[in-house]
């Protein structure tokens, strides 16, 4: 289960994320984004309460990377020690901006 939280302040769209990011919850934030980034210049993901991502749900935030890098900039917060230890041993520590 995935809860997906939106908070648009002028260019700036913050997303906060409750739950599991997997196969089948991923499409559900694929979409959300797709409907979501036009004249956007800040998107922000505030995954203080994301549990669990899957490659699923690491690929729908790259695809969010490269639209964002197009556009402004795309920032990671409030990860927890578990999503920390994924985006590292994947690479995405590399990739995504965290905070």
């Amino acid at each position: 289960m995935l809860n997906i939280s939106k908070d648009v302040n002028g260019a700036q769209l913050v997303i906060a994320l409750e739950g599991r990011l997997d196969t089948i919850t991923s499409p559900v934030l694929e979409s959300e984004l797709n409907s979501s980034l036009d004249g956007v210049e800040t998107l922000i993901f505030n995954l203080e309460k994301l549990q669990y991502i899957s490659s699923a749900g690491l690929r729908v935030l790259l695809t969010a990377q490269k639209v964002m890098n197009r556009q402004g900039e795309m920032i990671v917060r409030n990860a927890s020690e578990d999503v920390k230890e994924i985006f590292d041993v994947t690479g995405f520590s590399d990739i995504l901006t965290i905070e």
